[in-house]
């Protein structure tokens, strides 16, 4: 399980799929991916999540359901 902290309002994101994320290219970048998993989150928080991680030939899949928090563009 990861943690997302935020300043403002909400101060926590219960269930990060990008953390996940992150996680999952450092186990598969450690040869400790396992081929899927599932992540359960936030249930503390009143925010149930799950989180479904999938590791193939094809790259990292991070799944679930999703309330969008915030959105924008980036320009490099």
């Amino acid at each position: 399980m990861v943690r997302a902290f935020v300043a403002g309002s909400p101060a926590e994101d219960p269930v990060t799929g990008s953390l996940n994320a992150a996680v999952a290219a450092w186990q598969r970048a450690k040869g400790a991916a396992p081929a899927s998993s599932q992540v359960k989150q936030g249930m503390q928080l009143g925010s149930d999540g799950l989180i479904h991680v999938r590791d193939d030939a094809d790259g990292l899949w991070i799944g679930g359901a999703v309330r969008t928090m915030v959105r924008g563009t980036v320009e490099l």
